[in-house]
């Protein structure tokens, strides 16, 4: 790199933090006896493996692999399996990133386990970021890993390597120099962040095949191919920070709820409670965030594999004014359910997405709405129904999740997920 696009990169660090071997981590948290032990927790109705400690990599137990298959050598190591816990691994990525809140003005959460973190300006950064680490651990009981350069994808190269380097600090600073040649002119390119199997292979039709390669290039001649994206990738490569970080998080434009059932399901009823439990669900993440739906689409499917008849099917519903209030949102689900369902098949899967979603204090209300201000001057429905909306959202979130709930979603659910080895807590 030369001495102008060095002053160009300047001072500014980005810190990328991100939490180790997270969903193992979180089952360590409680049971301490775990450490150097060999875990792997399992998917949705334990499937296949979503995550695995450094302890069960090095037995070669692949990611994403299916449970079944990994069964010999998970047995012969005696490695640990659980069954995934989101709600767990929910709470604890709550408790880092707040932790991490703490350390900088400018943060953006990237997932349930990185940070990036503004640093610019904080005398010795590197020290200040093992500071971070120690303190990440200490509190939250999960290891992280932390990668320091003057822009996003060289923090996400930086954090690779620190996660690479068993038994180090940690903590691996990226700056313009020999180093940083050295290490881009090792990495793959379809291993930038930012750059999916598809650009790739365009650079790679193009000669440019390491990261190196992507950052000497002409960035004019980059724009070409792959848009202002392009442009974009090579500046951050020279270390000249281009991507801001998102302080305060999109809204969702789309809400999806879906699951696999345990055992395949053929009755109307067993499905109106799957359907209206992930209704539940998707109107309390609709509520989270201020916002309203305007479309619901419901869906069923059977398995795609083994014998038997295959069905699926879904239907849309226009709602006459954007709404976030379950019991609403419930009628048009299983009204929609009950136009879409077969009987005779063995469906198993379904699921529910919102979508035409605004916020919801910019609703347009309908002169039809049968919901709406009566002429009496006395208090609408609709009104009445946020009002309970709220109420509920905060008894479950004082007293836990699904504490209050619709009848409408059983008691028994016999179609919820496999999880005879989630941890108890």
């Amino acid at each position: 790199m030369d001495a102008d696009l060095e002053k160009l990169a300047g001072n500014r660090r980005i810190a990328l933090v991100d939490c180790n071997n997270f969903y193992v981590s979180c089952e360590r948290v409680f049971r301490p006896g775990l450490e150097g032990v060999p875990v792997v927790v399992l998917s949705n109705n334990d499937g296949c493996i979503i995550a695995r400690s450094d302890e069960a990599k090095a037995l070669g137990i692949a990611m994403g692999a299916p449970y079944f298959k990994t069964r010999p050598v998970i047995k012969k190591h005696r490695v640990r399996v659980f069954s995934s816990n989101f709600a767990l691994y929910g709470d604890m990525s709550r408790r880092v990133m707040s932790t991490l809140a703490g350390f900088s003005d400018s943060f953006e959460v990237y997932s349930i386990d990185e940070c990036f973190l503004d640093l610019t300006g904080f005398e010795e950064p590197a020290a200040y970021a093992a500071v971070i680490r120690a303190t990440v651990r200490r509190w939250t009981g999960i290891p992280v890993s932390i990668g320091l350069a003057p822009s996003k994808v060289l923090a996400k190269v930086a954090n690779k390597l620190a996660k690479a380097e068993r038994g180090g600090p940690g903590v691996k600073v990226l700056l313009p120099g020999e180093e940083l040649d050295e290490v881009l002119g090792r990495l793959p390119v379809e291993e930038v962040w930012g750059i999916a199997e598809r650009l790739a292979r365009r650079l790679k039709r193009s000669g440019i095949h390491t990261a190196k390669k992507l950052r000497d290039a002409d960035e004019r001649v980059i724009e070409k191919k792959l848009g202002v994206v392009g442009r974009r990738m090579v500046y951050e490569l020279r270390g000249m920070s281009c991507l801001a970080l998102e302080e305060q998080p999109p809204d969702k434009k789309t809400i999806c709820t879906t699951r696999s059932f345990a055992r395949a399901l053929t009755g109307l009823e067993e499905l109106a409670e799957a359907v209206a439990s992930f209704m539940s669900r998707a109107a309390e993440k609709l509520r989270s965030q201020g916002s309203a739906a305007g479309l619901l689409t419901v869906f069923v499917m059977t398995g795609h594999f083994g014998e038997g008849p295959k069905y699926y099917n879904s239907t849309v519903a226009l709602l006459p004014v954007p709404t976030a209030v379950t019991h609403e949102l419930l009628e048009y689900a299983l009204a929609g359910l009950k136009r879409i369902y077969r009987p005779g098949y063995p469906y198993k899967r379904a699921g529910v997405l919102l979508g035409d979603i605004v916020p919801a204090g910019a609703v347009q209300l309908d002169l039809l709405d049968r919901l709406g201000e009566p002429p009496d001057g006395e208090k609408s429905r609709r009104r009445r129904d946020e009002r309970l909306m709220r109420a509920v959202d905060r008894l479950n979130r004082e007293l836990g999740p699904q504490t209050v709930q619709y009848a409408r979603e059983g008691l028994e659910r016999p179609w919820v997920l496999v999880t005879n080895r989630r941890t108890p807590r």
